[in-house]
Order: structure tokens, then sequence, then C-alpha cells
């Protein structure tokens, strides 16, 4: 990919020119040491479009009728999708022992939504019905979980449910053994019980329209992937949630995110062992 893009035209401008564009219709943002990365990555689809110049491929994402579909391709390109199950457990813990309790004492006979807004493959969500059904949930309560990530790629993935061994370098092979079947001899399928209790779908947090029915959940997960974000976007996607998610709302980021200097929207509580945001009433 290096040699596809070193031999790519790049009037000057061009790479500033893509990476404002990204930005606003991604989030992502690419600081003067990552640029590179973007355009490697960025590379092989102004090639497969029959392009030599990226100037070409900035017009067409702007521009042309046909630029919502190249967009996916572009957020396939660029989303990172390391990820793995059991990952960050305080958090699925605090949600398990303390938060669903008090919500269900609070909303008897309610149906409480989950949603992980950046599911990459899958691993998210699954983890976080894995420590439900563990905790009982299933059996006493009404609980929906959806799972979307802007990468179309990564959501076929999660939809077939198919893992390798890299996914589980934080999973007991008993815990292993009770939720997934072999697929092959590299790989293993979620059982049909557990992959149902997700809904998948393909989002673009950076537009509102995308996600605004999933994001009317009583909690979000949302981790990991602000470290990617601006501020700006950051603060965007931000008031969206506080605006369209239930009152009381909790909302989850990567144990290295920080909201405080960006939101008046969540208060940042501790529960149990981990932290999390808590909308008390509808943002602004």
């Amino acid at each position: 990919m290096r040699f596809e893009s070193e031999i790519l035209g790049l009037p000057s401008g061009t790479e500033s020119l893509l990476r404002q564009l990204i930005h606003d219709r991604t989030g992502m943002v690419f600081d003067s040491g990552k640029v590179d990365i973007m355009m490697d990555k960025l590379a092989p689809l102004v090639v497969k479009r029959g392009f030599n110049s990226f100037l070409d491929y900035y017009y067409l994402l702007k521009y042309d009728e046909n630029a919502p579909e190249e967009w996916r391709n572009v957020m396939n390109a660029l989303s990172v999708g390391e990820t793995y199950f059991w990952r960050e457990m305080d958090q699925v813990r605090a949600l398990t022992q303390t938060i669903v309790p008090h919500w269900f004492t609070t909303h008897p006979g309610k149906t409480m939504r989950i949603w992980s807004a950046a599911c990459a493959t899958g691993e998210e969500p699954l983890t976080i019905a894995m420590a439900l059904q563990e905790a009982g949930w299933f059996d006493r309560a009404s609980i929906e979980i959806h799972a979307s990530d802007g990468s179309s790629v990564a959501i076929e993935k999660a939809t077939q449910g198919v893992y390798r061994e890299r996914s589980f370098r934080s999973f007991s092979p008993e815990r292993r053994a009770r939720y997934f079947c072999p697929d092959s001899s590299t790989t293993w399928r979620v059982r049909p019980e557990l992959h149902s209790r997700v809904r998948y779908s393909i989002a673009n947090l950076m537009d509102e329209a995308d996600f605004a029915g999933l994001a009317a959940a009583d909690v979000i997960f949302c981790r990991n992937v602000f470290i990617y974000f601006s501020e700006i976007a950051i603060t965007k996607t931000v008031r969206s949630f506080a605006r369209l998610m239930s009152s009381p709302g909790y909302l989850f980021v990567g144990i290295s995110e920080s909201l405080l200097r960006l939101t008046r929207d969540f208060a940042l509580e501790e529960v149990d062992d981990a932290f999390v945001y808590l909308k008390e009433s509808h943002g602004s």
C-alpha cells in the first residue's frame, strides 16, 4: 500500500482537504504524524476507482452522487477493529451488579435498552450479553442489546459470529466452551442462544440520523472510539447522546477517555470499581 500511495498524484493541499473532509464525516482526526497512515489506507480505494490522483478521489467523496456508497468503503478502510471478549470488565460488572438492579427497581415491568455504539466485530455486546446471562437477568427482566459500528465489514463479521483465538485472549476456556462451539480448527462460532441477544446495525457516530433510534437507550457503551476523534467531534456526538438517551441514562467510555472538559450534560460517578457518566435530566 505504501507503493500505491507514493505513485498517486498528490497536488499541494490535497492531504489537508482529505483530512478535513474525513474528520467532518467520520469524526476521526489524523494529525501530521498519522496522515501518512490515512493516505496509505485510502490509496487502494483510489486505485480501485481508476483514479491516478488523490484529488480526484476527494472530489468523488465530496461531490459525486455515488459518494454515500464510497464513504462505506472509506469507513471500512479507516476503522480500527482491535477488540476482544471480557475487555474492561469493571464497567460491565458495574452494569450487571449495580446499575441494572437499580434501574429495574425504579422501572418495574419495563424494558431496558443497552446500546454498544462502536461494537467493531461484536465482542463488546456479546460480553455484555454473557455477563447479563451469568447474573440471571435475562430470566427475570426484559433487556434489549443493540450494537452498531460505522464499518459495514465489521458488522458483517459480527453478524456471522465467528471468532479467532485473538478475540479470546482474556477469556477462560471454560467460558468459551459454554458460549461458543468450534467452527474450524482455528475459529469458534457463538452459540445461537447468545447471538440472538444482540441486534446489529451500521451507524456513523457523526450522523445523528444514523443513530437517533439507537441512542434512545438507557445505557450506552461508547468505549475506545473517542481516542480517534477530535474534541469537536466528541462534543458533537456526546451532545447528541445527551439529547436522545433516556433519563436517567448511563454512558460508559474507555478507561483512558475523559469527557470532563467537553460536556456538562453528564456527571461523572463512581459505581463499584468503575466510572460512568450519568445523565440525570434531558440535555439541552
